[in-house]
């Protein structure tokens, strides 16, 4: 599933291309996928038609556009979904890219199953292999209230490790799991939260309480070092992830324990990389570096 980095590289992107630009039509062939919510009564359809796209954003992992009319879109990637922006023409009953590259070639980009069409004559597409993703339009107000119960940004400055001390006080639950929970804390996912719990030196299933205060300080900086380098390689595309753009990002070439099971570990050069269960999810870690 993308996490933060993902949704940020997506969100970047998009911010230089569709601010000003407004909603002429959409095609879905998945209705399911785009709704309504919240006090809205009226068909997405026809709300978000002719709607003028302000602002794009992130809140945990969802993409945000700001629209007129006092309306906000809500995109989760959930599984293997990702936006792309582009052009493409319905040929033999599929939509094909008319821009040369990833946006063609690459299978990943091929599952559309939601377009938005802009005045520009660009589209957004939302690509979705499994079609878990969700598209749903709110009234920005009843968004934001609805928003409100997830947990702190981690990369905004009043995310600080006085904060995450207090954060994990009294809080029995494995530190791994903890970390991942977005109402605990926004954006983290499996392969970030891995690879932060490996750099800080902490076995992914200790009790968030027992850790010391120096382990939770060098947790606080290892999240916002996996979390920076991810959004500068814009993004993990070892599976399904792609840029607005086609392309893929890069954090699976900088990857620090997750997916490596058997390899070397980098650090300690000696142990081999292990996977085990924690909270139900595949966890990596160095048996050496992070021991219970």
């Amino acid at each position: 599933m993308p996490e933060l980095p993902e949704v940020e590289s997506s969100v970047s992107y998009l911010k230089t291309k569709v601010p000003g630009r407004a909603f002429v039509d959409v095609w879905t062939d998945t209705p399911k996928m785009g709704v309504s919510k919240g006090s809205l009564n009226k068909s997405f359809d026809q709300l978000v038609k002719g709607k003028e796209i302000r602002d794009v954003a992130r809140r945990a992992k969802n993409v945000i556009f700001d629209l007129s009319g006092k309306l906000s879109l809500l995109v989760h990637y959930k599984m293997t979904g990702h936006l792309l922006y582009g052009k493409w023409k319905r040929k033999a009953g599929q939509w094909v890219s008319e821009i040369p590259g990833p946006l063609k070639e690459d299978k990943m980009n091929k599952y559309i199953h939601f377009l938005f069409f802009l005045d520009n004559g660009k589209q957004i597409a939302f690509s979705d292999l499994r079609k878990f993703g969700k598209i749903e339009l709110w009234k920005t107000d009843e968004l934001k209230n609805k928003l409100s119960n997830l947990g702190p940004e981690p990369l905004s400055q009043n995310f600080t490790a006085d904060r995450l001390k207090e954060m994990v006080q009294g809080r029995k639950k494995m530190i791994k799991p903890l970390i991942m929970d977005q109402k605990f804390l926004s954006g983290v996912g499996n392969i970030y939260a891995s690879d932060a719990l490996w750099l800080a030196g902490i076995h992914p299933e200790r009790k968030a309480d027992k850790l010391s205060e120096k382990e939770i300080k060098r947790l606080y900086k290892a999240i916002k070092k996996v979390l920076v380098e991810g959004i500068e390689n814009n993004g993990d595309s070892m599976v399904d992830f792609r840029l607005p753009d086609g392309n893929k990002g890069n954090y699976q070439n900088k990857q620090k324990v997750y997916n490596k099971e058997g390899e070397k570990c980098s650090r300690c050069k000696s142990e081999v990389i292990k996977k085990i269960k924690v909270g139900g999810r595949g966890t990596y870690l160095c048996p050496d570096c992070q021991s219970a």
